[in-house]
């Protein structure tokens, strides 16, 4: 499969758009279901989606390959959701329930554990939008605190005092539900 990816990502840095197809269908879901997580929306999380890959075509030749490209991805992906929602101050989260998505999207299957996609989604959903962005950022994506100000333009501290929060609200929810 690496070999196969690194091929892929080869042929698209050439400008071959078949190769870089392939690699849009293989991350189309897990790059949506992110967007999804950091801004809530699905309009906006389908546009965002779809402006990352633009973003990721346009900057593929600084694709070094010392991470993995969902890695790479994933963290550009970032980047734009946040920039977008800092300079529209869109911090609102609309209902994730899939009745109301057409289900274009596959929904990623890394961020399911045993089934509790609905659940963690209501959980995220009770937070402020800034601990949302941290939590998903530290827990689901592996940033580190200076990773997430450096992105969020937010101060280290901050970064650490919301994830606090979030870990504290979603302790307090799972205890109600006991």
């Amino acid at each position: 499969m690496l070999d196969e990816e690194s091929q892929l990502i080869s042929r698209s840095k050439n400008g071959d758009q078949s190769a870089y197809e392939n690699l849009y269908r293989a991350n189309i879901g897990k790059v949506y279901a992110l967007c999804l997580r950091l801004c809530g929306q699905k309009e906006l999380a389908e546009d965002l989606a779809q402006e990352s890959f633009i973003r990721a075509w346009q900057k593929l030749d600084s694709f070094r390959g010392d991470a993995k490209f969902s890695s790479w991805l994933f963290r550009l992906t970032s980047n734009v959701v946040i920039g977008h929602l800092r300079k529209h101050n869109k911090w609102q989260i609309d209902s994730l329930d899939d009745s109301n998505h057409g289900g274009d999207y596959e929904q990623s299957t890394v961020d399911r554990p045993f089934g509790l996609q609905k659940e963690i989604d209501q959980a995220l959903r009770c937070l402020s939008d800034s601990a949302r962005v941290v939590l998903i950022m530290y827990e689901y994506l592996g940033y580190q605190h200076n990773e997430i100000s450096e992105i969020t333009g937010m101060a280290i501290g901050t970064s650490k005092t919301h994830l606090h929060r979030a870990r504290t609200t979603l302790r307090a929810q799972a205890e109600q539900q006991l």
